[in-house]
C-alpha cells in the first residue's frame, strides 16, 4: 500500500512516521463510515454529518470531507482552525468543512445536540478535567444510530517508552500512577487502559465494536530504519495492522482506538 493512499489520512511520502500513526485508526474510521452511509439509506445521497472535536487542523476532518461527507471541526485553538482552513481550502474540500472554536466541556454551546451521525473524540480525554462527562457530551452529540470514533493515550505504551529511554524511575511512575503520568514534564496530563476506555464508553450507553492498538511499533523504530530500507514503511503498516486488534498489544500501544456504535 503506497504512503500516500487515503489510508493514511492524506500524508505524503515524505512523512512515512505521520502515516504510520494515522493509518490504522484512519481504515477502521473509513470502514465504519461507509458502513453507517449505507445504513442510513439512499435518501441521504451516502452523506453523513460528522464530528470531529478537537480535530485541530484536519488530519482526519479533512480526509473524512474528501469522503463526501460534512465535517464540523470543534476546537478550543484559532490557530489550528486558521490551519485546518487552509488544509481544507487546498484540498478542495472547504465547502463541506466548518471550523468553530469551543471544547469538550461547553460542546453544546456551539453545536447542535443529536445532529451527527459520527463523532470522532481523537486526542481530547486526556486533556479534559472530566472523561467521563468528555464521552457523555461527545455521545450525546450522535443521532439515535450514530458511532464514536475514539482516540487517546495508552498507559502501557507510555510506560515502554520511558523504560527503553532509560527512564526507569517515570516509567515505574506511569505504571502505578492512576492518571498514567510519568511527573512534571510530563505533556500529557492523563493516559488509559484499554478496559477504562472501554469502561466510559459503555458508561455512556454506548456498545464498543471494535479496541485497536495504535501505534504499537511505529514509535519504537529508528528513523533511519524507514529510510534506508527499502519497502520498510509499508511492511511496518503491515505488522501494525496485524497487531492493532490483539488484545496483547493493547498493553504497550502508544495509543488505543475503541470504535463504539448506537444501534
Amino acid at each position: 500500500m503506497p504512503a500516500d493512499s487515503p489510508a493514511f489520512g492524506g500524508e505524503t511520502p515524505s512523512r512515512p512516521r505521520a502515516s504510520l500513526r494515522t493509518a490504522v485508526v484512519w481504515e477502521v474510521l473509513k470502514d465504519a463510515l461507509d458502513r453507517r452511509a449505507k445504513a442510513a439509506g439512499p435518501e441521504t445521497g451516502g452523506v453523513l454529518d460528522v464530528l470531529d472535536t478537537g480535530g485541530g487542523s484536519g488530519r482526519f476532518a479533512v480526509p473524512v470531507a474528501r469522503l463526501g461527507h460534512r465535517v464540523t471541526v470543534v476546537d478550543p485553538s484559532p490557530n489550528a482552525l486558521f490551519a485546518l482552513e487552509r488544509r481544507a481550502a487546498e484540498a478542495g474540500v472547504a465547502d463541506r468543512v466548518r471550523g468553530v472554536q469551543g471544547d469538550a466541556h461547553g460542546l453544546f454551546d456551539v453545536v447542535e445536540r443529536g445532529g451527527y451521525d459520527a463523532v470522532l473524540c481523537h486526542g481530547v480525554l486526556e486533556y479534559v478535567d472530566d472523561p467521563a462527562e468528555g464521552i457523555r457530551n461527545a455521545i450525546a452529540a450522535l443521532r439515535p444510530a450514530g458511532t464514536l470514533s475514539l482516540l487517546a493515550a495508552g498507559q502501557g505504551g507510555a510506560v515502554l517508552a520511558r523504560a527503553l529511554a532509560g527512564h526507569f524511575t517515570e516509567a515505574r511512575q506511569v505504571l502505578t500512577d492512576p492518571a498514567g503520568h510519568w511527573g512534571a514534564g510530563d505533556p500529557v496530563p492523563r493516559r488509559f487502559t484499554a478496559e477504562q476506555l472501554s469502561g466510559l464508553v459503555t458508561s455512556a450507553g454506548l456498545a464498543v465494536s471494535a479496541v485497536h492498538g495504535v501505534r504499537v511499533f511505529a514509535d519504537l523504530v529508528p528513523g533511519v530504519l524507514l529510510d534506508s530500507e527499502p519497502g520498510a514503511v509499508e511492511a511496518l503498516l503491515r505488522l501494525e495492522a496485524a497487531a492493532a486488534e490483539l488484545p496483547a498489544f493493547h498493553s504497550v500501544a502508544t495509543q488505543l482506538h475503541v470504535l463504539a456504535e448506537r444501534d
